[in-house]
């Protein structure tokens, strides 16, 4: 087990060294203090408190019904548990639509206990993201496919396909990064795409199906140990290799992280 309760606390400033290392780094949701504990201890270095508990533990279809009381509750679980990873927490839907309120809900997730807060857009969240950095929040900028603009994008589909699209979406990472984002997720792209960005940026960039060469991989970790209802193309069930249980998939998944062989061209869209 590559514990992280006997080392130093992630920060960004070690995910910007893994980067700047070409090391990669691995990353999971979590939504509970047992959980948190699991996957801090085998080396995960961020976990997410994510929206997406609204589809895995509350059964919406969407992450459109969480609400923030939803991710203070669930903010402050993690950080009971966490054993040194960095933590980072959604902003749900509709959570960042003014200055006010942008800054009083950020607020309240680092009160609970994020070290980061994600917010999902493009261009037009580049206002948002200054004014979070300038006060002190770091912000990772969530692109690609975006769950809370599910109903405009008309349902889960991989972005960035054609030769438009993929320079709108190049331009504007590098938008937010000059906006102040200290990371950047991208989900639903071509690998080639995936590349590109993370080549051009100096911030972490984070993938979930966005093929192995972002500097660090994130899943759902109900994916992870292959207890969600769908399965997505770029989803592995860790939990069928390991000898160790729900642990040992969880080292299983970092290791793969780390050593190149997740996510495969089986997981990737071309």
């Amino acid at each position: 087990m590559s514990s992280q309760s006997n080392s130093k606390a992630v920060t960004l400033t070690t995910l910007l060294d893994l980067k700047a290392r070409g090391e990669k780094f691995s990353c999971l949701t979590a939504y509970d203090a047992c959980f948190a504990t699991i996957l801090s201890e085998a080396g995960v270095e961020v976990l997410l408190v994510g929206d997406s508990l609204g589809m895995v533990l509350q059964g919406h279809d969407s992450t459109l019904p969480v609400t923030m009381a939803d991710m203070i509750y669930h903010t402050e679980c993690v950080k009971r548990g966490n054993r040194g990873a960095l933590i980072m927490s959604d902003l749900p839907f509709m959570s960042y639509a003014s200055e006010t309120q942008t800054l009083e809900n950020a607020a309240s997730l680092m009160r609970a206990g994020a070290h980061m807060v994600k917010l999902e857009g493009g261009a037009w969240i580049a206002n948002t993201t200054r004014l979070l950095a300038e006060r002190g929040i770091p912000v990772c900028a969530h692109m690609g496919l975006t769950p809370q603009s599910v109903n405009r994008i008309g349902g889960f589909h991989v972005q960035g396909r054609n030769t438009e699209q993929a320079e709108m979406i190049i331009e504007e990472a590098q938008l937010l990064q000059d906006a102040g984002a200290s990371t950047l997720l991208l989900e639903c792209v071509p690998r080639a795409l995936g590349k590109k960005i993370t080549d051009s940026l100096n911030i972490p960039v984070i993938g979930i199906g966005a093929g192995p060469d972002t500097s660090g991989q994130i899943m759902v970790l109900h994916d992870v140990l292959g207890v969600s209802p769908i399965t997505p193309k770029f989803v592995k069930n860790f939990l069928t290799d390991s000898d160790n249980g729900i642990p040992g998939a969880i080292e299983g998944y970092v290791n793969s992280v780390k050593n190149l062989t997740f996510p495969s061209d089986d997981h990737c869209f071309n």
